[in-house]
């Protein structure tokens, strides 16, 4: 499922030979910032039932969900545009002045294709009632034919109208 041209815009930044790039998705929520930004932050725990067609389980290694934070450990299950499942482990850190998760991947199916690869999810206030979500995908490609990790952010688009639909 592409999100382009469904008030979704892109840009992309590309470093070194196009083998390190940064992709950005920018999309204008009907959401309050800060819950967006809590979706994250508090209960992840239930972003499969928020977003099942892309997010099955999420689970929090070496703790639970109530000390759940700042370089908690992170196990992501969930499906890509082309239903292949996958796994995706990281390092979480927010940034509450930012309104910012951001995943710092360091195990998991994606590093079969890409070096490193970080995600982040950041919310920015527009009005009262509706917010600008920015997300992103920092990656370094193992080598050149390595595809760009397109579907990873068409993937974070749904789960974010996902949330902007249960926080309606």
């Amino acid at each position: 499922m592409s999100l382009a041209g469904k008030g979704v815009f892109l840009f992309f930044f590309f470093f070194e030979y196009n083998l390190a790039g940064k992709l950005v998705s920018e999309i204008e929520i009907n959401a309050i910032a800060e819950k967006y930004y809590k979706v994250f932050k508090y209960q992840s725990f239930n972003l499969p039932n928020i977003s099942p067609k892309f997010i099955q389980r999420v689970e929090v290694q070496g703790g639970d969900w109530d000390s759940h934070g700042h370089g908690s450990v992170q196990i992501w299950n969930y499906t890509t545009p082309d239903c292949e499942a996958e796994v995706y482990k990281d390092r979480v850190e927010f940034d509450d002045e930012k309104l910012a998760m951001i995943m710092i991947g360091f195990e998991g199916d994606v590093f079969n294709l890409y070096k490193t690869f970080n995600a982040t999810y950041q919310a920015v206030p527009k009005s009262p009632n509706y917010c600008l979500a920015i997300l992103s995908i920092e990656y370094e490609k193992l080598n050149d034919s390595a595809p760009y990790p397109y579907k990873y952010l068409d993937i974070m688009n749904g789960v974010t109208k996902d949330i902007e639909s249960y926080l309606k």
